[in-house]
């Protein structure tokens, strides 16, 4: 009797996984999964208001020029590398709770509009080690710009969203600036 059940269940199995493998979506390196084989638990909504600190002049920049502007008025073709700090306020003395890493390009010929790539990962807190991914246009002119987040890291494994962007403070001069980020970011954990 215990036999007849052993190979029962070999059977089923040797079913189940048969039927797994059937349900690849090419037969060959994709499957669909289910949600909760990767323990994902209900997708909730965050928001982050943070200020990002672009220092480009002085003795200690966090963003540098790796190709410079075309002589024209929109800086068209310049590309920045940064990793300026994120803050909880305006002022570069409050608590530091993360980086923000990645490049802008301006792209654009006719008016003042750039291509940010940027991680913001957190150093700080229960979202410390995780990070946030933005991409998009940042017409830099306009008072509110709207990013989209892509993705995310640790805590915001599948993030999407959006991050609206402010100017609070820039300098004609060193082209410092302090941008205030809202981000509102679906995720699971």
């Amino acid at each position: 009797m215990a036999s007849k059940f052993f190979f029962t269940l070999c059977l089923l199995w040797c079913l189940l996984l048969a039927t797994a493998m059937a349900s690849s979506d090419d037969g060959s390196f994709a499957t669909r999964l289910n949600p909760k084989v990767l323990k994902l638990k209900k997708e909730k909504l965050t928001r982050f208001h943070l200020y990002w600190h672009d220092v480009v002049g002085g003795s200690n920049p966090t963003s540098v020029p790796v190709l410079p502007r075309l002589d024209n008025v929109t800086l068209f073709g310049l590309i920045n590398m940064f990793d300026n700090p994120l803050t909880v306020g305006a002022d570069p003395k409050s608590r530091l709770v993360g980086r923000s890493q990645g490049l802008y390009a301006s792209t654009a010929q006719h008016e003042i509009g750039l291509l940010m790539a940027m991680n913001f990962a957190f150093t700080y807190g229960k979202y410390k080690g995780s990070s946030i991914t933005i991409l998009g246009r940042n017409p830099i002119v306009n008072h509110v710009r709207e990013m989209p987040v892509v993705g995310g890291t640790g805590r915001f494994r599948f993030a999407r969203g959006h991050a609206l962007a402010k100017t609070q403070y820039f300098n004609a001069t060193t082209l410092d600036a302090i941008v205030e980020y809202d981000i509102y970011v679906l995720h699971y954990y």
